[in-house]
This record gives structure tokens, C-alpha cells and sequence, in this order.
């Protein structure tokens, strides 16, 4: 066998050929393409004709002598076999065809990084292999892929495409921590890629959705990855940091609110919360409407027309109109998130009870403490003439510490402070769920202190749930520079308060003025109904006997010794 360069027009077709089916123009395109950039790699075999011609027979190659006389080529490596197979080639065309295969993709990876390291570009690696650049960008994604992942993948087990875009998008620890679980063994030998890959998801928040240009994107550190299976022509840029795109997606709606918006909540099922008696307009509103602006489940900023009822005409002294128009005020991104809220009841909730166990208390703010403890919220004291006894076992073990060995109710002054400290604890609470005491736990926080027992909130959990004007304001009083991202610049905050103890305002104990009022005056009300009940069911004096209240702050005559007993 030799080798010599020769025209490709000058070569004969073997009628005897195996590939008899003519292959898609795609395919065509592709080696066609390849031709003319690297040549043919694999020159054709040709065999001497038999028949008396002084020409060349192919026996394999085809394809390839077509499109390189196409491509234009003026002469052809070929591979000359001096004698020719009895069977005219047949086997070896048959062969050469049905043994051939493509690389798998890790081999095919390997080759491309090797392409690289010489210093080819992606482009021209697509070219020179008749491939789109982003299958090239796709191939190299299994540089992010774990080595354990590469080996199964080699042997034949492959993940779809998009399971693929999940794995290579996870960080490798993440991978090897998930790979733990999923690997194959003798019993299962294929790997479940879609678990692996489930493991792995995370929310992604896709550029094509966001309202926000260039710049709100800088301000709050978001980074934009390539989703190299996104369609063609379709802005494939994502995020999986969702917090920075739904705060930046928040501020752009706050910046773009019409004269008559507001920015409302969603429901369970992903909808607009409409003020109350707001009627949803499907159709064109008028000018008189109002609109609603809402983030989906997708992330995109959507909105709502509605109409508010016409609102009742009162008429005044002198007879006149009066309309009282409701105004409808655009509600801004909250200062503290939901979480931060959560987080703040935690805090709240944890240094009150070290407050209850370590700070000094007189022992009749303690006394008076119990009192508001049991009339917290999430207090419920059942009858012992039946239903629930639940509750009250929290507070068995409590009790307990007051009796001695012989069953009777025996206890010092520390013990029962003891006691009524555990039960403040077990008590009050200010969490953001069912155990929440109300607005009593924080007036018993602030009577004993409680605030020097806040935990520094300047980390980066905390500070991530509050928006950007109370961050920057933060920098501002605490002497923080700004930087140019938000997330940097809460970076900068949370390492400035490593050192120093940084709580936020909201978190005080100190109830609101106009909150405690009202739960004061609803409160003091039923009081007062019931001095006036017990009042009136007195036994009616005799006509020459006057009437005289008792004095709620002096206890009844032959009762002064008794309690004086009690407390000594």
C-alpha cells in the first residue's frame, strides 16, 4: 500500500459500495465544511482497475473524494492498494463502515481542552469541525463536572442535556456530596441522573424576565451565567442568586409605579392580593383605575388594573356633599424582609430569656411579670372540668420545685424565684409563629433590660434581609464606605461589625406608643366591666344603711392577717 496525491475527478465510484443510501445534506454541510478548512484527513483507499482501465477504483471514501472535488480541491492524498481483493473490496468497504464509530463526549471534551492548550479558539475549533460554537461550549462544560461523574459517563451512561446544564452549573462539592448518595453499585449499575440532578437544581432567574437594566444589576452584585441550551437567538443569561434579583426587580417596580400603582403581595397560588373590595379589571381600565404591580413565582414584574368602589357621600353640618376619596398609597420595598423578621423575633425571644434567667429582678416586677405572662397571647389554661390538659404539663416540672419529699407545698424565697423565672421563660415569647406572646413579651423585655441581651446582628444573614436605603444608611452611621454592589457593600458591613456589635432599631423591646394604647385601653375596658358587674351583683342595702364601694386596693375586713400570713 502507497501512498500519492491524485485529482479527485480522476477516481472511478466502486458500483460495489457499501453506503449505498445517500447521506443528509446536514452531514454533507458539516464535511464539506471541514474539507475546506483542515483537508481530508483520511485519504480514500483506491484500488487498479481490473478491467483493463489504467485508472483508480475506490473502494472506501466516497463521501469524501464528492466533496472535496466540490470544495474545489485540485489534488487528494490516496492510500493505493497494488492488488485488488478478490471479493472487489466488498468486506473492507463493509468494514470500514459499520465499524466505524464517533467519539463519546468525555473523549471528544479531552480532545477539544487538548485543541485549546495548543491554542486553537472555540470558533476555530467549530469550524474546523463543522460544529456550532455553543455544542463546543457545551462539551467543555465537563471540565466542571466531578472526575467520578467523567467516568461513568464515559462508559455509556450519560445524563440528558438539561440534567447536564444542572450538574456542570453546581459547585464540585456540592456534586461530591450528592454523588455519595447516587453513585452507581453491583446492584445498580446506572446512575439515576435526574435525582442527581434534582439534588443539584437550583432556582436560575433568567435575564429575558428582568425589568431592571445594566445598572441595578451592578448595584446588587448580580452576575450573569450562559445557559448554553437556551434556543438560539434567545437571551440565555441567568442568575441563581435570587434574593439580589427579586430585591433588584422590587426597586425597579418602586422607581416605575403609575400615578395610581401600588406594589401588593402574592397568594398561595402565585396571584395579586388586591386591597380589600378591589374589583380586578380584565378589560382596558380608565384613567380613574388603579394599577397593581407584583412579582410572580417566575420572577417577572407583572401587573393588574382594578377599581375601588365609589366611596359613600356624608353630609356635613350644613347640608353639604362631602366625598371621602380613598387614597391609595404605593407600598416600597419593606425595609426588613419576612426572614428578617423571623430572625428578629429569634433574637428578641433568646435574649429575653436570658434576661429572665441572668438579669437582676425585684421581686415584684417578677410577681407582675407572671401576671403578663399568663395574659400573653399563646397562653391557654384549660379547666379541670374537662378538655385539653396539655398546656398546663409544660408547667408541671415548674410547680413540682415547690413541693419537698413529703408531698407538701414547702419552698425559700430562691427557690420560688427560681421557679417563677423558669416560668416567665417557658412563657413569653416573641417568635414569628404560633408561640408568639404579642405586644406583653416585649413590655416584659423592656422592664428588665432585655436589650443589652440582643445578639450582634451585623452579620452577612441578617444584613442580607434588610433593603438597600437601611444598608446604606447603616454604612453612613457606623463610618462604613460604600461600595460599589450591594453586596459588597453589606460584605464591608458585616466584616466593620466583627468587631463591633451592631442591633438594629426594629429589634428594641420597646413597644410601639400607639400599639401599647390600644391594647391597654381594649384591655382595661373588660376590667372595668367587670368592677362594675361585681359592683352591681351586691345584696341591696337597707334604706338606712349607706352604700359604701369596696376599696380595691384594701383587702376586706379579717383578711389584712391572712395575706400578711401568706406572704411572711
Amino acid at each position: 500500500m502507497r501512498l500519492m496525491k491524485i485529482d479527485p475527478r480522476a477516481l472511478v465510484d466502486n458500483p460495489d459500495r457499501s453506503r449505498q443510501t445517500p447521506s443528509t445534506p446536514q452531514a454533507d454541510k458539516m464535511l464539506l465544511a471541514s474539507i475546506k478548512v483542515l483537508g481530508i484527513i483520511v485519504p480514500p483507499e483506491v484500488a487498479p482497475q481490473t478491467n483493463g482501465g489504467n485508472g483508480f477504483v475506490i473502494n472506501a471514501g466516497h463521501r469524501r473524494t464528492r466533496l472535496a472535488i466540490k470544495a474545489g480541491l485540485e489534488e487528494i492524498d490516496i492510500l493505493v492498494k497494488d492488488e485488488a481483493d478478490n471479493d472487489n473490496g466488498a468486506m473492507r468497504s463493509f468494514a470500514e463502515n459499520i465499524v466505524r464509530e464517533g467519539l463519546n463526549p468525555v473523549d471528544q471534551w479531552r480532545a477539544i481542552e487538548r485543541l485549546i492548550a495548543l491554542g486553537w479558539t472555540e470558533d476555530a475549533v467549530a469550524l474546523a469541525l463543522a460544529l456550532q460554537v455553543r455544542v463546543v461550549k457545551q462539551l467543555r462544560l465537563f471540565a466542571s463536572l466531578l472526575p467520578a461523574m467523567l467516568d461513568q459517563i464515559a462508559k455509556g451512561d450519560s445524563p440528558k442535556d438539561n440534567q447536564l446544564r444542572t450538574i456542570a452549573a453546581a459547585p464540585l462539592d456540592e456534586q461530591a456530596e450528592v454523588w455519595k448518595k447516587y453513585k452507581p453499585s453491583r446492584a445498580y449499575p446506572k446512575v439515576d441522573w435526574h435525582w442527581v440532578a434534582t439534588a443539584l437544581t437550583k432556582t436560575r432567574m433568567y435575564a429575558k424576565d428582568a425589568s431592571f437594566g445594566d445598572d441595578l444589576a451592578q448595584a446588587y452584585g448580580i452576575e450573569w451565567a450562559l445557559d448554553l441550551w437556551a434556543p438560539e437567538g434567545e437571551d440565555g443569561r441567568y442568575t441563581t442568586n435570587a434574593e439580589a434579583y427579586l430585591g433588584a426587580q422590587q426597586e425597579w417596580m418602586a422607581n416605575h409605579l403609575p400615578k395610581r400603582g401600588i406594589i401588593v403581595e402574592t397568594n398561595t397560588w402565585g396571584g395579586p392580593v388586591l386591597p380589600p373590595k378591589a374589583e380586578r379589571i380584565h378589560g382596558k381600565p380608565s384613567k380613574s383605575d388603579h394599577t397593581a404591580m407584583y412579582i410572580d413565582r417566575d420572577g417577572k414584574v407583572q401587573s393588574v388594573h382594578y377599581r375601588m368602589p365609589e366611596a359613600k357621600k356624608a353630609k356635613s353640618k350644613s347640608g353639604a356633599k362631602h366625598g371621602t376619596g380613598e387614597t391609595v398609597v404605593s407600598r416600597p420595598r419593606p425595609e426588613i424582609t419576612g426572614n428578617g423578621v423571623k430572625m428578629i423575633g429569634d433574637f428578641r425571644t433568646d435574649a429575653l430569656h436570658d434576661a429572665l434567667g441572668r438579669a437582676p429582678i425585684e421581686d415584684d416586677t417578677l410577681m407582675a411579670l407572671l401576671v403578663l405572662a399568663f395574659a400573653s397571647q399563646n397562653v391557654r389554661v384549660d379547666s379541670g372540668a374537662g378538655g385539653e390538659y396539655g398546656y398546663g404539663q409544660r408547667f408541671g416540672r415548674l410547680a413540682a420545685m415547690l413541693f419537698n419529699g413529703e408531698g407538701d407545698l414547702a419552698f425559700d424565697i430562691d427557690t420560688l424565684r427560681v421557679a417563677a423565672r423558669l416560668t416567665l421563660i417557658e412563657v413569653l415569647s416573641c417568635r414569628e409563629n404560633a408561640t408568639r406572646s404579642g405586644i406583653v413579651a416585649r413590655i416584659a423585655g423592656e422592664a428588665i433590660g432585655a436589650d443589652s441581651f440582643l445578639p450582634n446582628m451585623g452579620t452577612d444573614d441578617f444584613l442580607s434581609c434588610l433593603s438597600r436605603p437601611v444598608i446604606e444608611a447603616a454604612c453612613k452611621e457606623a463610618s462604613v464606605s460604600l461600595c460599589k454592589t450591594v453586596r459588597e457593600t453589606r460584605c464591608a458591613l458585616a466584616k466593620h461589625f466583627t468587631t463591633n456589635s451592631f442591633v438594629h432599631p426594629a429589634a428594641l423591646f420597646a413597644p410601639d406608643a400607639e400599639k401599647l394604647r390600644d391594647w391597654l385601653s381594649s384591655n382595661t375596658v373588660v376590667v372595668k366591666d367587670q368592677a362594675a358587674d361585681a359592683v352591681t351583683d351586691k345584696p341591696e342595702a337597707r334604706e338606712d344603711e349607706p352604700i359604701v364601694a369596696p376599696d380595691a386596693g384594701q383587702p376586706a375586713d379579717g383578711e389584712d392577717e391572712g395575706f400578711r400570713e401568706a406572704a411572711e
